[in-house]
């Protein structure tokens, strides 16, 4: 008794084998065409045009003094008879199935030939107008390589076989045009396929530029953002952090607990700033924006949720400073409340670096379509430190923070204007359209 053979991985059965190549001679090597309309009414005029040809010259026929001799002599009159009028039904169902040569390349090839097949021996190849059409359709725009090549020598072996007399031979009248037409088409052809190759190479290089620039854009777009995030974090913060460092070394040796409670301020700054800058980081190690959800082990990006600590931590540091709330409080999207805790934020840092010892307000209004900041200060108190006392609290800034801060609201429609109020002092007003948020 045999035992049948196991076929490995590795010697995989004939038909498999034969079914791999199959694969591999079907695979197309490029996108099936899809021809417009404009396409689609040029293929059926002509389709139209070559079926009334091949039915002309299969009831009439060329004269024996109207052919040019190519290979053997003129066709004969021909009467019609059955085989003729099968060759020319054939040769019609050729010409009509070239409508659909851009859509359909191989099959029409494949009709073409089926039909050359048909034609009865002794008629006239009606067919072979068809066949060029087709074939020159199928390997201009048939993704399928192998098949179109194999249709093609399928059909010059056709008509090699054929007798010289069955194959239409062409009115010496015509002869010029059918020489001249092509001609005048491929180098039409051509010049249209260069310049369509010049406009792409030219829109190529143009969009390269522009993608150069959007890249170039973004970069410094996100050095703004990192260098206004980090403005905002730490200048607040390290700004604080100074005030209440003089503050302790003024009264060091005089009031010890009031310079221990300074430095516990200080302390306390500190670990905000680096909380603060941790978030940052997360951001832009994670690729994220302000509104995402925080990396684990990061804190949330600040928000209005946030303006109270924020002021207790500035009356804990020695400043006076009120809040107040207007209207119904409500969420909105995080890159809005951000935006408008960085406007208290860099405000008071302001009012500390620059107005010490002077009161502050914050005002928050919650409207229908505008969230309004307000923040401002009554400006530099007669009591407040001089000279080497108040280094920390002189006006040193360059105006970036506000700049930043103008930067972050245009993003979400909004303005800012800053300047001196109308009874002395400093103001900060931001307003930002909620858009229905």
């Amino acid at each position: 008794m045999m035992t049948p053979v196991a076929h490995s991985r590795d010697n995989p059965p004939v038909r498999d084998r034969l079914a791999a190549t199959a694969k591999i001679l079907w695979r197309p090597t490029g996108l099936p065409p899809r021809p417009s309309a404009r396409n689609l009414a040029f293929d059926v005029g002509l389709a139209l045009a070559a079926a009334i040809a091949m039915i002309w010259y299969g009831l009439v026929g060329p004269t024996e003094q109207d052919v040019v001799f190519v290979g053997g002599p003129a066709a004969a009159a021909r009467p019609l008879s059955d085989d003729l009028t099968v060759s020319i039904g054939l040769a019609v169902i050729a010409s009509v199935a070239l409508a659909l040569r851009r859509r359909y390349p191989l099959a029409v090839l494949t009709a073409v030939l089926a039909a050359t097949v048909a034609a009865p021996v002794d008629a006239p190849r009606l067919t072979i107008v068809a066949c060029v059409i087709a074939a020159y359709s199928a390997a201009a725009y048939s993704p399928y390589r192998v098949p179109t090549l194999a249709g093609g020598l399928l059909a010059v072996v056709l008509f090699s076989l054929t007798v010289d007399v069955a194959i239409p031979i062409v009115p010496a009248k015509y002869f010029p045009l059918l020489v001249l037409a092509p001609v005048i088409v491929a180098a039409d052809g051509l010049r249209r396929w260069k310049l369509q190759a010049d406009e792409r190479s030219a829109r190529l290089a143009e969009l390269e530029r522009d993608r150069t620039e959007a890249i170039r854009r973004a970069a410094q777009e996100e050095r703004a953002r990192i260098a206004r995030e980090l403005h905002d974090v730490v200048t607040h913060n390290v700004s604080v952090m100074v005030i209440q460092a003089g503050a302790a070394r003024t009264v060091m040796a005089t009031a010890p607990d009031q310079a221990a409670q300074a430095l516990l301020a200080v302390e306390s700054g500190g670990r905000a700033a680096l909380a603060e800058l941790r978030g940052v980081m997360g951001l832009l190690t994670g690729g994220g924006a302000a509104g995402l959800a925080p990396q684990p082990g990061l804190a949330p990006q600040p928000g209005l949720s946030s303006v109270p600590a924020l002021v207790a931590r500035l009356r804990e540091a020695g400043l006076d400073v009120e809040l107040a709330v207007r209207g119904a409080q409500r969420p909105m999207p995080a890159g809005i409340e951000l935006a408008a805790y960085r406007v208290v934020q860099e405000a008071l840092t302001n009012t500390v670096k620059h107005a010490s010892g002077a009161p502050a307000s914050v005002t928050i209004a919650y409207g229908a379509e505008v969230l309004g900041v307000d923040v401002s200060d009554t400006g530099r108190t007669a009591g407040a430190p001089t000279g080497s006392e108040s280094a920390a609290a002189e006006p040193t800034g360059d105006g970036r923070g506000l700049v930043g801060l103008r930067e972050r609201l245009a993003v979400y429609g909004g303005t800012l204007h800053a300047g001196r109020g109308q009874h002395g002092g400093y103001r900060t007003i931001a307003s930002i359209p909620l858009d229905g948020s």
